[in-house]
């Protein structure tokens, strides 16, 4: 474990990078900005390591503005519709950063907090504290998130949040993979299985219509292995207003349990996901538009690169019949989700 220097704020905040290595040389690089992880090695079938997640060569670059690159989103890691939810009989209304609606926790989510990162033997637990009223949230929310970089070359995530007063969470990462390498071309090749065998189909303005829809016979179907690009340009009203894959899967099982596989064939590496959420957002990159010049001076195009996040449902706090993201004082959200690389 390193830490070093990786700029500061304008208001002279400074933000500090940990570097996370295990026994193998698999390397991980965290900023406290956000808890964004801005770089993570893993090894190819000849042993050969490289960066597989996007991300900015410096705290400008993310400050210039990314589409959540790597960071902690929160308080709630996909859309609220229409930026509004009812708890306990009071109406809560959020900042509409997208659309009629929230996304990824409002305006100033929790990407663009300053955490407060602990090292231990092996990780580093980053802190954030949010207000009670903090983009339209109740509750003053005390949340935590550990990395560890384990030496079977898995990046753990875990997460815990308490607070003092009944509010909803839901917290996940938003790293941008590419398996061939970071801004290696598209991620069209990658072969894609999602243990799910249904998904929650969403209206225009991407908030889910309350269905569990099954999978089969759709273009959502990856119980096997299929290459992402294989039908993310069928003719389907589904694949229409998301521009492709960002759609939520409902995961198959309950408790630690795989939710994903993807497989890079000219690399020959492997993802799995594991994960104790309900849920999965599968996105691939549909906005890249090759506007942003990444690491070493890559740029992201279309569909660069596909994101993995591990979640309870868009919209809960409005949909009754999905899995609750409701927390109150004295309980404590806790879940956690690995990302483990191998090579074949």
């Amino acid at each position: 474990m390193t830490s070093s220097s990786f700029g500061k704020l304008p208001d002279g905040t400074a933000i500090e990078l940990l570097t996370l290595t295990n026994s193998k040389g698999m390397q991980a690089q965290i900023m406290t900005y956000g808890a964004t992880v801005v770089s993570l090695t893993a090894p190819d079938k000849s042993g050969k390591y490289a960066d597989v997640v996007q991300g900015m060569e410096n705290l400008e670059g993310y400050l210039a503005g990314v589409p959540y690159f790597g960071a902690i989103v929160g308080r709630y890691g996909n859309r609220i519709g229409h930026a509004q939810f009812q708890l306990d009989g009071k109406t809560y209304n959020l900042p509409k950063n997208d659309g009629d609606n929230t996304l990824h926790g409002g305006v100033v989510g929790f990407d663009k907090k300053v955490w407060t990162a602990k090292t231990g033997d092996g990780n580093v637990e980053f802190t954030v504290v949010s207000d009670d009223g903090d983009q339209g949230f109740p509750g003053k929310l005390t949340a935590h998130v550990t990395y560890t970089l384990t030496d079977n070359d898995e990046l753990k995530i875990e997460y815990v949040a308490t607070t003092d007063k009944p509010t909803v969470v839901n917290l996940t990462n938003h790293t941008y993979f590419n398996l061939a390498g970071q801004g290696e071309g598209n991620i069209l090749d990658h072969q894609v299985t999602l243990l799910a065998d249904r998904f929650t189909p969403v209206d225009a303005g991407l908030i889910p219509t309350g269905e569990l829809k099954p999978v089969a016979g759709t273009p959502f179907d990856f119980t096997k292995a299929t290459a992402i690009g294989a039908r993310i340009n069928q003719q389907d009203e589904q694949l229409t207003y998301g521009k492709g894959y960002d759609h939520n899967w409902v995961l198959n099982g309950s408790g630690m349990k795989k939710a994903a596989e993807v497989y890079e064939p000219k690399s020959g590496r492997v993802m799995e996901v594991m994960t104790e959420e309900p849920g999965l957002q599968f996105y691939t990159g549909n906005f890249l538009d090759g506007k942003i010049k990444g690491k070493g001076g890559r740029v992201y195009g279309h569909r660069a690169a596909f994101c993995m996040e591990t979640q309870h449902f868009p919209d809960s706090p409005n949909k009754p019949a999905f899995p609750t993201t409701e927390l109150k004082p004295g309980q404590t959200y806790k879940t956690s989700t690995v990302y483990k690389f191998s090579a074949r």
